[in-house]
Parts: C-alpha cells; structure tokens; sequence
C-alpha cells in the first residue's frame, strides 16, 4: 500500500518534461509553418536594390519638389547600413529616386524606418516628373501611410482612412471612408512600431488601375480609379518633398523588391 503514493509522485514529477516537450514540438511546427508562408509570401520577388549601391536607380530633379535648387538636384541619396537614405539636400529641395526599368503591373514591398516628419511616398508608375499612382509615406502629423495620391494626375486622387496624430503611435480613423480602416488607433499602437522596420507594400494592376496597400501584412486599402489618367508603365520611385527644412531628418528604406504580375 505504501508504494502507491511513490508511484503516484513518479508520474507527476515526470509530467512537467514529458509536457514541455510536447509544447516546444508545437513550437517549431508553428514556426515551420510561419516560413512555409511568408516563402509563398515572397515566391516570384525580386530585389532592386542591392543594399551596397544605387545600381539600377537614378535621382530625377524634374518634379515640383526640386525648385529650391532650380531642378539641379533633386535631394540627397545615399547608402547607410544597407538601406537608401533620403533628405533635402539644401533647405526646401527635395526630389525623387526612381528606377531605371519601368514596370506595368507589379506588386512592390519594401522595409521603411523614416523619422517622424519628413515627407515622403512610395510612387507607382512614376514618370521624371513624378506624375504616379502615389502609395502615401506622409509619416508626420496629419499625414497617412499607404494610402493612394495622385501625384501631379487630374482628377484629385486622394483616398485615405485614417490621419496620425502628433505622435506616429497614434491615429484618428476616418469613420466616411470607402474603403474602412482595418485596425482600430489601440490596435494601431500594437501594428505599427516607430524606431524600428516595418514593412509597406502596394500592388498596382490595370488602366484604369486598382491599387491595393498593406501594412505589416493587413490590408489597408483598395483603390480602382474611374478612368484612364496615366501611361501603363512608369518607375517605381521614392521621394523626398520640398518645402520647409527637412536637411536634418531622413527616409530610410530597404530590402526593396517587386514582382512582376504580367
């Protein structure tokens, strides 16, 4: 009789092993699975930009943000720690960098850490002059991230569902818009992390095309123009807005690649 608490004890003290095991297996099975997604994810991107050089990209001075130098320059752009770093090369001028090969339908992601001020976009079908399907990079008060502008197009494109307040943790979410915002501003808080990389993406197929915009993988917009405005290709670009001095502060982008859909 006495032996049956010992074996009882036994069983118990073998418990603890025996489940954290089964959690670590549960772990690495989840794990797999994470990759196995974010393989599929990825399947059919490549990378344009190198991290070591602006090979394949080129700085256009021909935009309305380039005047402060009288469209000699168009901002500054440099490599710093593997990513592409943008500001005002002198106080107010701006511009844009594009890449030399145009592309019709794609579907672009990159990593972005900007400051919390300057403004910039993420241009879709850009010509020299910057005239695109612009996804929003405005990261300041009162700006948007992934929504849709038309820069320099007619018809006064401009969808958005959600302006950032003064700090980047917080937002005020349009209740009118078409297409609603996905996150509440306390779910905001948890998606978005200022001071580090998150990631931004935007697909653009068609003419008149649809732009779609995700945020750390959530969808945050779907935008289909109502006519034809605009050339069937263009660059992908980044920007650096004039205006204001914004010589001090930077953009920073990195592990830039698109897939080509057609």
């Amino acid at each position: 009789m006495r032996r049956i608490p010992w074996l009882l004890l036994a069983a118990v003290l073998a418990a603890p092993p025996l489940l954290a095991g089964m959690g670590t297996s549960a772990d690495k099975k989840s794990d797999r699975v994470e990759r196995k997604a974010r393989r599929r994810a990825e399947k059919g991107f490549v990378r344009i930009f190198d991290g070591k050089s602006l090979r394949g990209w080129h700085v256009s001075a021909q935009t309305g943000h380039s005047g402060a130098s009288g469209h000699k320059s168009g901002g500054k752009w440099v490599i710093q720690d593997g990513a592409i770093v943008g500001s005002q090369d002198i106080p107010g001028n701006g511009g844009i960098i594009l890449t030399d090969q145009p592309y019709g339908d794609f579907e672009v992601a990159l990593e972005m850490n900007n400051d919390y001020g300057p403004d910039s976009g993420l241009f879709l079908r850009s010509t020299e002059k910057g005239q695109a399907y612009q996804a929003m990079i405005d990261y300041h008060g009162g700006g948007n991230l992934m929504g849709v502008y038309g820069e320099g197009l007619s018809g006064g494109i401009h969808v958005r569902n959600y302006d950032l307040l003064d700090t980047p943790d917080k937002i005020r979410v349009k209740t009118d818009a078409a297409f609603p915002c996905p996150v509440s501003p306390n779910e905001w808080a948890k998606l978005w992390k200022h001071g580090q990389w998150n990631e931004l993406r935007a697909r653009i197929v068609g003419n008149p095309p649809t732009v779609h915009t995700w945020i750390n993988g959530v969808k945050f917009l779907e935008f289909t123009d109502i006519e034809k405005r605009h050339p069937d290709q263009g660059s992908i670009a980044l920007q650096v807005h004039g205006g204001g001095d914004f010589t001090r502060q930077f953009v920073r982008y990195r592990n830039i690649r698109v897939k080509v859909l057609k």
